[in-house]
């Protein structure tokens, strides 16, 4: 058991959190849902499936593991289910993506929003940082608090707050600062935000956000950085801003350009963003960040994880080179552009393509920064 590996986060070589369910997993939880085996079967063989997988990601030598959300059907809505006041429901659609639509998932709220001690992402932590060997950090992954914003368009439903939506962040920012508290308190040094809401934002924009969307962007920054300026001084938070990430399609396309004003308002110790391909525009707006005076490290992610085809080394050395033209090489790290497995479908690589990638961040770092 470690509770916390004395490097910084995030390393240069690092991963979002999803890894690819396993069938074996898929299986089980299908037998779990139809009533074929109890919930102990399900959690004996959700245990194996993350011992195997954080035993390789150590064998490959990533400094920072996670559990690839194995206990997860959604990167979101499970953890949002799990607190006091919310609960998962089916909406009428799926979330529409890139030519596709989701499986059916929405929260409603029904009661105050709380934090709920016995939220079951906690046991799940537990077990994580127990079979995590020393000097690796168990990293634990949850969506950031902008997701949630009330928004009937993207399955969000407040059946409670009666459109007070100060009441209702301020209840949440308490739910969160309580919640990454008892992270804390179980071990965890290393949290990230996932968020789709700052991509999104700026894929509905162009140049500058929309003016509708102001003040959520401002709810965004305040509740984030209540939450982030109430951790312990060793707990390191990042963010990763996704544009969507469903069975190898996506939601959001466009430049940061948008939202790069809020995110260098961020308090955050380091940022993931999505740089695999011409959807997420330009290295430029990194800048606003790296001038923030934050001294904070932003995560290129540079390698896909939509497709199985192995990015070229020096192609990846010539994006972090363009990137160094507005960041400096010392506060850059790389990954890939998200997690393997945002949901439980997956996307449409092997496992064996999903560690190759893996091992090709890995690679590429220790040659650009010369590090082990």
């Amino acid at each position: 058991m470690t509770v916390a590996a004395k490097l910084k986060f995030p390393y240069r070589y690092d991963e979002v959190g999803s890894l690819l369910r396993p069938a074996r997993l898929k299986q089980a939880r299908a037998d779990y849902n139809d009533q074929k085996i109890s919930e102990a079967d399900l959690r004996t063989i959700e245990n194996e499936e993350i011992s195997r997988i954080v035993d390789k990601q150590v064998e490959l030598g990533l400094k920072a593991v996670t559990d690839g959300e194995f206990r997860r059907s959604w990167w979101h809505l499970d953890f949002f289910d799990g607190l006091n006041g919310a609960e998962f429901f089916e909406p009428e659609h799926g979330y529409i993506f890139h030519g596709e639509e989701t499986r059916k998932g929405g929260i409603k709220f029904t009661g105050k929003l709380e934090y709920n001690p016995n939220h079951p992402f906690f046991d799940g932590f537990k077990y994580l940082n127990s079979i995590v060997p020393e000097g690796v950090a168990a990293k634990q992954t949850i969506p950031s608090p902008s997701v949630f914003f009330p928004n009937k368009d993207a399955g969000v439903v407040d059946e409670y707050y009666d459109g007070d939506f100060e009441t209702f962040l301020n209840d949440e920012i308490q739910a969160y600062k309580q919640t990454v508290q008892h992270f804390y308190d179980l071990g965890c040094r290393y949290l990230q935000l996932d968020d789709t809401s700052w991509g999104m934002w700026a894929s509905f924009s162009d140049k500058t956000l929309k003016p509708e969307l102001e003040p959520l962007a401002k709810a965004a920054v305040k509740a984030i950085n209540a939450i982030v300026d109430s951790k312990p001084a060793d707990l390191t938070i990042t963010m990763h801003v996704c544009k969507g990430n469903y069975d190898s399609t996506w939601a959001g396309a466009g430049a940061y350009d948008p939202v790069a004003d809020y995110l260098a308002q961020l308090h955050i110790d380091g940022y993931f963003l999505e740089y695999d391909d011409e959807r997420s525009g330009g290295f430029e707006p990194l800048k606003k960040i790296a001038d923030n005076g934050r001294n904070q490290r932003i995560v290129i992610g540079i390698v896909t994880t939509k497709k199985p085809e192995l990015e070229q080394e020096d192609f990846l050395k010539a994006r972090i080179r363009d990137a160094a033209q507005y960041v400096p090489l010392d506060n850059l790290c790389i990954s890939p552009q998200c997690g393997f497995a945002s949901t439980e479908e997956g996307n449409h690589l092997t496992e064996e393509d999903q560690w190759n990638k893996l091992a090709l961040v890995i690679k590429t770092a220790k040659s650009v920064w010369n590090i082990e």
